[in-house]
């Protein structure tokens, strides 16, 4: 029988028998196997094995053991937030946290995450200096940001820690009132032009607090400003927009295809421009340094600036202590100083300016391309952070008349009908105002969560659970300001939750809008001056009003809280005669 035969024989049978079954054993099959079918086979292998692997892995059984979600294999909890849009998010992670309590765990993949809401478990993570190391999400900033303060680690992030913390000392602070003050009354004039209008005020609230980081940050006064100002200013705003993309849109964390987006090209014009001009500045500072050092012309030092006193000083300690100082002293951080000693304007110099200066004079090894890391990283986390907090004290106020009118009968108080600027012995008396603040960044911080990446296991307080090294701890800043353990009604807003008796016997770590420990914010007194400063200013001129009430608010979470319905309010000029106003 020919081979052709045995073929055609052999397709045709549809039964066979003892007689035929060494032709059967003999014969040659000839079938086409597609080279898809091998790479098929090749990646159901590779995921058994790693679903194999990951089962017996230490990171999965400690992991399995705390509380969260059935986990596919592999792919974990991923499918469950696959298609959730941004503004969803922030619901559906308080639902998870309802229903599982205060530790939740979840799997992004082979990726063990742990969220955390107990303030007793999240002084664990923040409040040691072992667990400092940031998520691997913060990767998104280095092209920005490089290895500045917000992503550095290690002996790098100590060093820089320790030279960067001075320049936020209270009496640095203290110089860029008229920054401050200058910069409010710009924007107040801005707003005339949205009066009687819905508008979003979110708008002037991120050009003004740029505008201020300008000249605190870099130096580049108004006077000083130009096009490429303006350019950088719109490059800062655009980047945050990218970074917040990247954050919630799952499928740009993939690098390979975050650069085949239109995102990756616009990213790329935008670090030019801001870089371009960071770049420009410093080396412009630092020739302005040298040639003034030529002259016998050299700036004072940070440690100087720190101790200089202006004789015309009356505060004393004591009535110079603010509200916030007393919130913040169990954060256990290196901010825990308040010299009220005054420094004049004439001695105003911007962080570039004192970085410089430590640079030069050896007191940190630090390069000048470490410096615009670090420019860079102040610019980022003083613009978006300021803007959202300022934008949702608006609105809140908006809504609550009668809690406006506690603050402008404050601020009557202190101002009259004046148009005077703000001086810093002012702030210390808008009590009732910093209360406000204070509240505001309890139910809506500008930072709805901190995350840190494990290199060591931890036991956390919860039923003695251990977190196994190469998890990512996330803490939602977001849930634990709401605990009724530490507040009353915790969804309501209350300035009154920080009277000095309210806040005496709270846990330390129940309010963290600036984080806490060892990688707290290094500009949360900045902030909050600046936010006396700016509101105070608003408020003396325009009384706020709001059509939208909070639980129609759409929060959107990523990096920094915003509203995803935008920060809507209508303003109306104050009139002076202050029985005419509230």
């Amino acid at each position: 029988m020919s081979t052709k035969n045995s073929k055609v024989n052999f397709y045709r049978t549809k039964r066979y028998d003892k007689s035929n079954m060494s032709s059967l054993l003999n014969y040659n099959f000839e079938f086409d196997v597609p080279p898809i079918f091998h790479t098929l086979l090749l990646a159901i292998m590779i995921m058994w094995m790693l679903h194999r692997w990951q089962q017996s892995s230490r990171l999965f059984r400690l992991g399995n053991k705390l509380p969260g979600p059935m986990a596919l294999p592999l792919v974990g909890n991923s499918l469950l937030i696959l298609g959730k849009k941004a503004e969803d998010l922030v619901k559906y992670a308080l639902d998870y946290s309802e229903k599982y309590g205060t530790v939740v765990r979840a799997w992004a993949g082979p990726k063990l995450v742990v969220f955390l809401t107990d303030a007793n478990d999240v002084e664990v993570i923040l409040n040691s200096q072992i667990h400092i190391d940031k998520s691997p999400e913060y990767r998104f900033f280095k092209p920005w940001l490089g290895e500045g303060l917000l992503i550095s680690s290690g002996e790098k992030w100590r060093s820089h820690r320790k030279m960067i913390a001075p320049t936020f000392h209270i009496n640095i602070l203290k110089s860029f009132m008229g920054v401050f003050n200058e910069n409010s009354k710009s924007v107040v004039k801005k707003l005339r032009s949205e009066v009687g209008k819905t508008f979003d005020v979110h708008d002037y609230m991120s050009c003004v607090t740029v505008d201020i980081l300008l000249e605190t940050a870099m130096g580049i006064t108004k006077t000083t400003q130009d096009a490429a100002s303006f350019d950088y200013a719109m490059a800062v705003m655009k980047m945050c927009n990218i970074i917040h993309q990247r954050h919630y849109k799952v499928w740009l964390h993939f690098d390979a295809i975050f650069k085949l987006t239109s995102l990756f090209k616009k990213q790329r014009e935008l670090l030019k421009t801001i870089h371009g001009l960071t770049n420009k500045v410093i080396k412009k500072k630092k020739f302005m340094y040298l040639q003034n050092k030529e002259k016998g012309i050299i700036p004072p030092t940070i440690e100087e600036l720190t101790k200089i006193k202006d004789t015309n000083d009356s505060i004393m300690e004591d009535s110079a202590k603010t509200l916030s100082d007393t919130v913040f002293k169990g954060y256990r951080d290196d901010l825990d100083f308040n010299d009220e000693q005054d420094v004049g304007e004439k001695k105003r110099l911007a962080f570039l300016d004192l970085m410089i200066e430590s640079a030069q004079n050896h007191t940190c090894n630090i390069s000048d391309h470490e410096i615009k890391e670090e420019v860079d990283t102040i610019m980022f986390e003083g613009h978006d952070t300021t803007a959202a907090g300022s934008s949702f004290v608006l609105c809140l106020l908006g809504i609550h008349q009668e809690i406006q009118s506690k603050v402008y009968d404050e601020l009557f108080e202190i101002f009259g009908d004046s148009d005077r600027l703000v001086t810093f012995a002012d702030t210390l008396q808008m009590k009732y105002l910093e209360r406000v603040i204070l509240e505001s960044l309890r139910l809506y911080p500008p930072v709805p969560a901190i995350a840190r990446k494990l290199t060591r296991d931890v036991q956390i307080v919860t039923n003695n659970y251990i977190i196994p090294a190469g998890s990512t701890v996330v803490i939602g800043t977001f849930k634990i300001h709401r605990d009724p353990k530490y507040h009353k009604n915790p969804n309501v807003f209350n300035p009154d939750n920080f009277l000095p008796e309210n806040t005496q016997n709270r846990h330390y770590y129940s309010y963290i809008p600036f984080s806490a420990g060892p990688r707290s914010c290094v500009g949360r007194k900045y902030a909050l001056l600046k936010l006396k400063v700016l509101l105070s200013t608003i408020l003396r001129n325009y009384k706020t009003t709001s059509e939208i009430s909070e639980d129609q608010f759409v929060l959107q979470a990523d990096i920094i809280l915003k509203r995803y319905d935008g920060f809507k309010i209508r303003i109306e000029p104050r009139n002076k005669n202050h029985s005419n106003t509230v």
